[in-house]
This record gives C-alpha cells, sequence and structure tokens, in this order.
C-alpha cells in the first residue's frame, strides 16, 4: 500500500500520522493473511470485526476495504451492523408491544436482522444487492432510494459492530441489575429476557456466517464512556447542518444500554478470535494475540 493512499486515508478519517504505523505495523499483515484465506475459499471470505463503541472498529473496516480494493486489487464491502437498526417508528412499536426501552436503538432487537440476512445471502450469491444505510443524527432509517447497491461480486465482506459475535447469556446471568438503567428501568427483566432470546436466535444465524474474526478489545467498559464522547463530538463537528446530537449527560445514559453486553463480551470474545488487538485507554494496541 502506497505511502499516498495511507496519507488520503489518515485524512478522510481526520487520524493523526502514529496511525499510519498502526496500518504497517499491525493491520496490513492482518490483511495479508485475511487475502490469503480468502483465495483458498470457493466464496466470498466474511470478516467479523467486533469492538466497543469508539474503538476504531469502524475506521479499521474501512482501512481493510481499502487494503483489499488497493493493495490487492479486490472486491470488497463492509456491512456495518448499525446500518440495520430498525426504523424509528419499528422501535415505537416494540417499545409498545413488548418493552418501552426498545425504543432505544442498540441492544440486540433492535436491528432488522431477516434484512441483514437478506443482504449478506445476496452478496454471497454474486446478487445485486441494496444496502439499507442508518443516520443516527436523525436516530432513523435513511429512505430505500438512498441506500448503496452493490452491483459486482465480491471477494470479501466485512461484518461490523460492537455486539458482532455477542452470545447468549444463561437465565441466572440476567437477574442481578447490572446498572440503575436495569434496576429501575427493567424490574421484572421482560427487556433482558427479550435481547437474549435475540441473541439465541437470529443474530447466532448471522455471526455464523463469519469465517475469520478481529477484536479491538477495549481495556474495560470504563473507557467506553470517554470513547463514545469522542465519537459524538466527532459527529457534532462533522455536520454541515445543524442535527440532532447527543450531549455528555444523554451519553452517559445511552452507553448503560450497551453495558450488559459489552462487558460480556470482553469476557467471552477473546478467547474466539482469529486477530485479537489489546487497547489501552488512550486507543493505543498494546500487542496482537493470534489464534
Amino acid at each position: 500500500m502506497s505511502d499516498s493512499i495511507i496519507s488520503q486515508f489518515l485524512i478522510k478519517h481526520k487520524l493523526p500520522e502514529e496511525y499510519k504505523q498502526n496500518v504497517l505495523d499491525w493491520f496490513s499483515p492482518v490483511a495479508d493473511k485475511l487475502v490469503s484465506k480468502q483465495q483458498q475459499l470457493k466464496k466470498p471470505l466474511v470478516v467479523g470485526v467486533n469492538g466497543a463503541q469508539g474503538s476504531g472498529k469502524s475506521t479499521l473496516s474501512d482501512l481493510l476495504e481499502t487494503l483489499f480494493v488497493e493493495k490487492y486489487e479486490l472486491n470488497a464491502v463492509t456491512l456495518s451492523i448499525d446500518d440495520f437498526y430498525y426504523t424509528r417508528q419499528e422501535r415505537l412499536d416494540l417499545a409498545e408491544s413488548v418493552h418501552p426501552l426498545l425504543a432505544t436503538r442498540g441492544v440486540p432487537g433492535t436491528h432488522d436482522v431477516s434484512l441483514a440476512l437478506e443482504c449478506l445471502y445476496g452478496l454471497l450469491r454474486g446478487d445485486v444487492v441494496r444496502v439499507p444505510r442508518f443516520e443516527k443524527a436523525r436516530d432513523d432509517r435513511y429512505p430505500e432510494q438512498q441506500w448503496s447497491v452493490i452491483y459486482e461480486p465480491v471477494d470479501i465482506i466485512i461484518l461490523e459492530g460492537w455486539c458482532v459475535g455477542a452470545e447468549a447469556q444463561t437465565p441466572e446471568q440476567l437477574i442481578a441489575p447490572i446498572n440503575d438503567l436495569e434496576a429501575q428501568q427493567d424490574p421484572d427483566l421482560v427487556w433482558r429476557h427479550y435481547v437474549n432470546r435475540q441473541l439465541q436466535a437470529s443474530y447466532a444465524d448471522l455471526f455464523n456466517l463469519i469465517d475469520c474474526w478481529i477484536m479491538l478489545k477495549a481495556p474495560s467498559f470504563d473507557v467506553v464512556y470517554n470513547w463514545r464522547l469522542e465519537q459524538e463530538h466527532k459527529l457534532r463537528a462533522s455536520q454541515s447542518t445543524i442535527k440532532e446530537t447527543m450531549d455528555d449527560e444523554t451519553i452517559a445514559q445511552f452507553i448503560k444500554f450497551y453495558q450488559r453486553i459489552t462487558e460480556h463480551i470482553l469476557g467471552t470474545l477473546p478467547d474466539k478470535v482469529d486477530f485479537l488487538f489489546e487497547l489501552d485507554s488512550h486507543r493505543k494496541i498494546t500487542q496482537l494475540k493470534q489464534r
């Protein structure tokens, strides 16, 4: 990968110059191994990328796609599980029929997994596929005419998201509330059990399609608030017009929705992934473990 391509990538994502060293030392060698695996398959390679909010998983996914396309001349596409959130109205319907907390996007049960599976299977077959896009500032899905269209067969599919690879917990693990959101707004465990059932069913079907796993592992859930704060400030700064974004207090409440599953992932997923990047509180890679 040429210096000019890396420089353009840094500018696009407003990344510091030291990220270039991450590309050279850490990420490019992993991309090489993924391409080698893809060449052994008779179908597109599906790569799962997991990381807590603000960990850099979306940036890494875009980098990998850039490497696959520019360095290897492969066709690659990135799917973000965030783009498969239900529409605002669909989540309001869930909030009314199941539990009020489902109005807030994020946890398993607030994604249209059937649509995600439809897209993924279509890409695996080499079909023309329409991929939804979600506008977080409006908290709603873009109209269908603004979705992306993948016309050419792909060699590598990247599926990235904070809950990609999450597994269901045991009923006993759900009992004790993990924070005041669960204690006060889900005292009868309806929300927790609903989310857990989704992980056991359709999400497991989706994650089972992944051939290779990458994880950006946060040191703990405690750092996620600061990372998510930076993410929201970056979103706010990038808006060309004034749109709805979250203030710091709202973010502190928002990430409580993610705490249970994020902590469960941090405890269970690292031993199962193929490439584990361990991060410090500043998102600096401290080591890479390979299975």
